[in-house]
């Protein structure tokens, strides 16, 4: 999958079925303005290729996004980003992202690894989510 703009990965261990996770990698790719409108999506031959999962397993993946209005597909050529989830404070994220990345290598050098900052950042953000609700 060499030159895409987006290289999928998968999680076994996630509990979230496969074609899903593809779409939150959409997602958030495009949350992050890494995906912009008009940038092709990887060929289903190369994400079958590169994950060895199911061609119907990437199909899925696609329509789903289709029916979001986030892809289009046009036969023989592809599949598109048809818009973007990327908002105007898009700028305000860099000051909080070197925050977070400070954040981390605090963690590290605690001797967290990486399942464990997860862990930690995981519940302390469900945590907190459900402060707000309450």
């Amino acid at each position: 999958m060499e030159g895409w703009v987006i290289e999928f990965h998968l999680d076994g261990r996630s509990g979230v079925s496969p074609y899903l996770q593809l779409v939150h990698q959409v997602r958030h790719a495009l949350r992050l303005g890494l995906l912009r409108e008009g940038d092709q999506l990887p060929t289903v031959k190369d994400v079958v290729a590169r994950l060895a999962i199911n061609p119907n397993t990437v199909l899925k993946a696609y329509r789903e996004l289709e029916h979001e209005g986030l892809a289009a597909a046009r036969p023989g050529v592809g599949t598109f980003v048809t818009r973007t989830l990327t908002d105007a404070s898009l700028a305000a994220h860099a000051p909080l992202r070197r925050e977070l990345q400070r954040w981390l290598a605090r963690a590290r050098q605690a001797g967290l690894d990486d399942e464990s900052i997860e862990a930690l950042f995981t519940t302390t953000f469900r945590t907190a989510s459900e402060e707000d609700i309450a």
